[in-house]
């Protein structure tokens, strides 16, 4: 049997997102304010190509170094850990004209593409790294997420995404911004896969869409910070809902069951 205390704070929950979605449904949203980073490093995966960088935000880091790369900064890879691996060309030097042997800036021409083995800092120890160095704020709920035995660091921001949840044997949040509502965004991720079992890899509509209304309802809630980040959640779900051919209002709608489940898992 629920307490008087649970039942109001559920219709709470309830009333806070009916009250997002009419406005999402009217269109009555403030502009997207832009959010503050973690200031950025130099990381060597920064240099690397879209498609290497996509590889290995496949395989859940935000950076990835070859073996030598690793013990330049003092760190080793941990035994029985496994490479992943991204496309580097292969360069040959180009033939210099007979009238110009001593070519002062030699030409190169690719030739194919070499398989290179990165390992993840997840996957490294060692002498902790500039970026491990940054101070992670007193975030509203961050007790939930130690509750659940998460771990939960900042990172430099690499110009890609704000935040993180990556769900394995150890759960790990990482977060490219102080701000809350990037916290309760991947909060909600972990509730998410706590309410169903598990959740699909990579960026699925609906998750993201229940993700990010649960965390815009948090930021009500018991949020601190005072600038509204209402018209980023729009953009943010306005963004998947197109993929499920759906305006914002009805994409919300249509997640709110798993929203309010969620929220009462984060909040119970």
């Amino acid at each position: 049997m629920k307490t008087n205390t649970s039942e109001s704070k559920l219709e709470k929950v309830a009333s806070t997102i009916k009250k997002i979605i009419q406005l999402f449904e009217e269109g009555n949203v403030p502009k997207a304010i832009a959010i503050a980073t973690f200031p950025p490093f130099d990381v060597p995966s920064a240099k690397w190509s879209l498609l290497n960088r996509l590889i290995m935000m496949a395989f859940g880091t935000s950076d990835g170094r070859g073996w030598h790369q690793w013990k330049e900064v003092g760190r080793n890879i941990k035994k029985g850990s496994k490479a992943f691996y991204i496309l580097a060309p292969r360069l040959c030097k180009k033939e210099a004209q007979e009238e110009n042997k001593e070519e002062e800036n030699p030409q190169y021409i690719c030739t194919g593409f070499l398989s290179i083995p990165i390992f993840a800092v997840e996957d490294t120890q060692g002498e902790p790294l500039q970026y491990e160095k940054l101070e992670l704020p007193n975030l509203p709920l961050l007790e939930k997420a130690r509750e659940w035995n998460i771990d939960v660091k900042s990172i430099s921001f690499q110009g890609r995404a704000y935040g993180s949840y990556r769900s394995s044997a150890k759960e790990e949040i990482r977060l490219a911004s102080p701000h809350e509502n990037i916290f309760f965004h991947e909060l909600a991720h972990a509730a998410h896969a706590r309410v169903l079992g598990s959740l699909k890899t990579g960026q699925q509509p609906l998750q993201e869409i229940v993700a990010e209304l649960s965390a815009q309802v948090l930021s009500e809630l018991v949020g601190t910070q005072t600038q509204s980040t209402l018209g980023n959640t729009y953009e943010y779900i306005q963004h998947y809902a197109s993929k499920m051919k759906k305006d914002v209002g009805k994409a919300c709608l249509s997640v709110v069951s798993d929203v309010e489940k969620v929220l009462e898992k984060i909040l119970e």
